[in-house]
């Protein structure tokens, strides 16, 4: 059944209602307002509407940091469709994956990554429509391309009214990959109304404005650019992205005035190592959200400091899970005695959502014990696209819970006396890099592939505050000869925050009492050789 109800585009179009001359979005000196912003929007999904299959539930953008990304993502919700974001940056053949297992046949392509559309093309063994936004594309129009449909934007002039769409009772809002330990990237339909029940706690949380002025430091690939878009159109805000050549993302809060700042703590720590974290240098912040990777009560303490009008909230939740469900705020004068090695805690699960830390037999854990985070309610998503068996293996019901299905994070965790909850490490190999959840498994197969050994293992490296900045690759029974190829192989197949950045030949590799490698000894090897050095 289909009706009209709050939807991830119902903010931006109260918004454009309200104050259709307010700023919606700053590219670095382009500004659009929410009218300009729409009008835009309106065409690219009139282009959708008129080009896709009625019963396709989701189109894909193609495009970077511009205008035809965000309007492109407003206008496929406009039509009721749910948005796949795709990444020009990401190595060709994870993008034809992520394009294929989406089931995606039509695609909104900006005209800055005409070489990504040229690449995919011959690749792709169905029809899919291009929706080609841009005069870059006119070369691309000559050529004959199999069974394609290759059709500009401006040859579509109609436009779609700004009204709420049509949506059936678990519409997909978006669909996101995340890494798959097979080497194949996981779907994970995320639904209409798991991220209001997001947007609707954290609006009344922050309580954010018009006069907000918001980072957008996120692809649209990674779930937590949901919130930089969506959060800030909810309010009526300013949405600014800076340009791809920023090269520092924190010297955009001055340059712009930002009074929101949302970014892994990998980015602040790459400003505090440059010096820029001082005391008083960033004014205009009044709240500071971190997310997606370990924040260390360092930076949170030096951050807070930079920030002093800031209120400084660690928050988190698996991309399963809808962005964030729980946080921690910040107190100068406490904080620093409730971390645990150093980590600030995850904190509180959100209002109305439930947590449960369980041990290996799915039965809860006394208060202080360390057991796994499972996570229910109504931000929790169904499962994986097209995955019943690892749906089943990740989304299950707790015996002494009753029937409700919970979301087993992998992630351990103890929680005190207070609900408070902290992070400790993981149940298995994934990691954290640079805020993106990586599987180590998804890089040990194309290594042994590339190396030709079964010896291979990917290691989160270097590691500093609980968090890695880098992958490296450690192999036993090679030598360097097949670096190049490792490399090559790599790149290809991985996103560049999975490439490893170094490779190191072992004679032999430590294996832990169940005769498996052992990555913690080898990253203890890695440590005791220094960082950087060849072994």
């Amino acid at each position: 059944m289909k009706t009209s109800r709050r939807s991830l585009l119902s903010g931006f179009l109260r918004s454009l209602q309200r104050d259709p001359k307010r700023t919606a979005l700053r590219i670095g000196d382009e500004v659009l307002t929410y009218a300009q912003l729409w009008q835009r929007a309106a065409q690219l999904g009139a282009a959708v509407q008129e080009c896709a299959d009625p019963s396709a539930s989701v189109a894909a953008v193609l495009a970077n940091r511009s205008v035809t990304e965000y309007a492109g993502v407003l206008g496929i919700l406009a039509t009721g469709r749910g948005y796949v974001p795709l990444n020009p940056k990401f190595p060709i053949e994870r993008t034809l994956a992520m394009l294929q297992a989406s089931g995606c046949s039509t695609v909104i392509a900006g005209q800055e990554c005409i070489e990504t559309v040229m690449a995919l093309l011959p690749l792709l063994e169905r029809p899919v429509t291009w929706l080609l936004d841009g005069d870059e594309f006119r070369s691309l129009l000559e050529d004959s391309h199999k069974s394609h449909f290759l059709v500009p934007v401006t040859d579509l002039p109609t436009h779609l009214d700004p009204g709420e769409p049509s949506l059936s009772d678990n519409a997909t809002a978006y669909l996101l990959f995340t890494s798959g330990s097979t080497g194949t990237p996981k779907g994970v339909p995320v639904s209409q109304s798991s991220v209001c029940s997001y947007l609707d706690y954290v609006g009344k949380r922050y309580q954010f404005k018009a006069e907000d002025r918001f980072s957008q430091n996120f692809d649209l690939t990674f779930d937590l650019s949901v919130h930089d878009l969506f959060a800030c159109w909810d309010a009526g805000a300013t949405l600014c992205c800076f340009p791809e050549q920023t090269l520092v993302p924190v010297t955009t809060i001055e340059e712009y005035e930002l009074t929101v700042w949302f970014s892994v703590p990998s980015v602040g720590m790459f400003a505090s190592k440059l010096g820029l974290l001082k005391p008083g240098a960033f004014p205009t912040l009044r709240l500071s959200l971190f997310c997606g990777e370990a924040l260390s009560c360092t930076l949170a303490d030096n951050w807070q400091r930079a920030a002093p009008s800031s209120v400084l909230e660690n928050i988190y939740g698996p991309t399963e899970t809808t962005i964030a469900i729980t946080h921690y705020r910040w107190d100068a004068k406490r904080s620093l005695d409730e971390c645990i090695n150093g980590i600030v805690p995850i904190g509180w699960i959100f209002e109305n959502q439930q947590c449960c830390v369980v041990d290996e037999n799915l039965r809860p854990v006394a208060t202080g014990q360390t057991g796994e985070l499972c996570l229910a309610g109504s931000q929790v998503t169904s499962g994986y696209l097209n995955n019943p068996e690892r749906t089943a293996s990740q989304f299950v019901p707790i015996p002494a819970m009753g029937d409700q299905t919970w979301y087993r994070t992998g992630d351990l965790v103890r929680q005190d006396e207070r609900g408070c909850l902290y992070y400790l490490s993981r149940t298995d190999h994934q990691v954290k890099v640079n805020g993106y959840r990586v599987e180590l498994q998804e890089i040990d197969l194309v290594l042994r592939e590339a190396a030709g050994v079964e010896l291979a293992v990917a290691i989160p490296w270097p590691v500093s505050d609980g968090s890695a900045s880098g992958i490296v690759a450690v192999l036993c029974g090679t030598n360097s000869s097949v670096d190049a190829r490792v490399f090559e192989l790599c790149q290809k197949r991985l996103p560049r925050y999975m490439v490893p950045t170094a490779v190191y030949h072992f004679e032999q590799l430590p294996l832990n009492s169940n005769g498996k490698l052992d990555r913690r000894q080898i990253t203890e090897q890695l440590r005791r050789m220094g960082a950087g050095r060849s072994s």
